[in-house]
């Protein structure tokens, strides 16, 4: 699969199931993703005006759609400053990186909806 092209790779992303049964008593099962809770992580550093702009945006989609958000300061944290240094502030989305140094609110609430 590593040669494939992405779109026709298998994601690596779970889905919730929801476990039902059918009128006739088979076991049935429902993809619950789009109903599933995100959880927005914004890394940033202290006097970042870039971060400041960003924590606007993602207060603002996120406190819109109900969905928790939290902040990392990168200055305590050795593996995110290795990681996105030269990046910051950066936007992740369930774990995976959505953005950086400036972020989109069309693009934000779209991947969140």
């Amino acid at each position: 699969m590593a040669g494939m092209s992405p779109m026709f790779r298998r994601s690596d992303r779970r889905t919730e199931k929801t476990n039902g049964t059918t009128d006739n008593g088979k076991h049935n099962e429902k993809d619950t993703t789009a109903s599933r809770v995100h959880l927005v992580t914004l890394i940033r550093k202290p006097g970042c005006h870039l971060c400041d702009d960003a924590q606007v945006v993602v207060e603002k989609v996120c406190g819109d759609l109900g969905v928790p958000w939290e902040q990392k300061d990168i200055t305590q944290d050795e593996d995110l400053h290795r990681m996105y240094w030269e990046q910051i502030p950066v936007v992740l989305v369930d774990g995976a990186q959505h953005t950086f140094w400036r972020v989109d609110e069309g693009r934000l609430r779209k991947a969140l909806s």
